[in-house]
C-alpha cells in the first residue's frame, strides 16, 4: 500500500522514532513518540498500535532502521522518511 494513502486516510499509526527532545521541537499532529533505542523494550505497546505503522524521524535513516527491526518481528510498518514529509501528506 502507498505510504501517502495510509497517512492521508489515517489507516494506521504514525510513530516518530526521534528523541523526545526532537519530537517536542515539532512533530506530526496525532503521532506518537517512541525513540529508536526504546523500540525493543516497548514491543508489547507497539504490537497494540493500529497497523500499519508509518515511521518517521528527521531524515529517514532512523525510521528505516526501525522499519527493518519491526518487519523482522512481524509488524507491518513503512518508512515514511522525514516527519516533515509525513506531515505534508497528512494535510
Amino acid at each position: 500500500m502507498e505510504v501517502a494513502k495510509i497517512i492521508k486516510e489515517k489507516l494506521g499509526t504514525i510513530v516518530d522514532v526521534r528523541s523526545y527532545d526532537e519530537f517536542m521541537g515539532g512533530h506530526v499532529a496525532g503521532s506518537i513518540n517512541i525513540p529508536l533505542n526504546e523500540i525493543p523494550h516497548r514491543m508489547q505497546e507497539i504490537q497494540e498500535l493500529k497497523a500499519p505503522l508509518i515511521l518517521c524521524c528527521a531524515s529517514g535513516n532512523r525510521s528505516g532502521q526501525a522499519q527493518v527491526f519491526l518487519t523482522a518481528h512481524g509488524i507491518e510498518s513503512y518508512n515514511g522518511g522525514s516527519w516533515l514529509d509525513v506531515n505534508y501528506h497528512q494535510s
